[in-house]
């Protein structure tokens, strides 16, 4: 890949990189509020503020650093988390599953939207391909973002809606994981068992639920 296409590649998936962990994050912060924690809300993290949102290294310096060290074919990075003061939520362990489900569900819904903006776009018979070009990345990167954090494993979203849904003394099983987590996440991403096993699959599934559901949109579009 030459620095060209490089260039044009992180121009495309910029801006749906931004909003989509912007809004995942403000989600959580949002629906901690809504069950009893205002932890986020006194911090400012429930804004569309990006720079709120943004880890220098997580968001930027690893991602860019991946993507240029394997021409694309690896890339990782994370936003920085939402505070969430847990023991503060009014039924803690059923609003934990709530406060977990929102930001996954925050890309879902930023995927169904970029889906349909492709689509408006095509109807128009707009063929600038950046444009196009983004609205897939904003699919994609949001599916992919919805995917991986509901992996069932602490401290991702879906360990901790796993947590919230297990018996107590298997949810404190579970959440002992947590200390170590992030570590047994990187490493089953580098291995390829997430991607494969998980990703992959739910991913897939996920496409064809959200096809789906837009088939009257395409109906009346096309």
């Amino acid at each position: 890949m030459d620095f060209a296409q490089i260039v044009q590649t992180v121009a495309l998936y910029a801006l749906p990189v931004l909003f989509a962990i912007t809004v995942h994050e403000a989600a959580h912060g949002y629906a901690a509020r809504h069950f009893g924690d205002n932890t986020a809300h006194m911090m400012g993290r429930i804004t569309l503020n990006p720079l709120k949102h943004i880890d220098p290294l997580g968001t930027i310096a690893m991602p860019l650093m991946l993507y240029f060290a394997t021409s694309g074919a690896f890339l990782f990075g994370y936003a920085k988390p939402v505070p969430v003061n847990f023991g503060r939520l009014r039924n803690p362990k059923k609003d934990m599953v709530w406060v977990a489900l929102a930001g996954p569900g925050a890309n879902l819904v930023q995927a169904i939207l970029w889906t349909l903006a492709l689509y408006l776009l095509i109807a128009l018979g707009v063929n600038e391909r950046f444009f196009t070009g983004m609205c897939e990345a904003g699919v994609l990167v949001n599916l992919v973002m919805f995917a991986f954090n509901l992996f069932p494993l602490p401290p991702l979203d879906g360990g901790r809606i796993l947590v919230g849904l297990l018996p107590q003394p298997l949810a404190w099983q579970v959440s002992r994981i947590e200390p170590w987590g992030f570590f047994v996440v990187m490493a089953l991403v580098i291995t390829g068992v997430v991607s494969s096993l998980w990703m992959r699959p739910l991913i897939a599934l996920t496409s064809g639920l959200i096809q789906l559901l837009l088939t009257p949109v395409r109906a009346l579009l096309f």
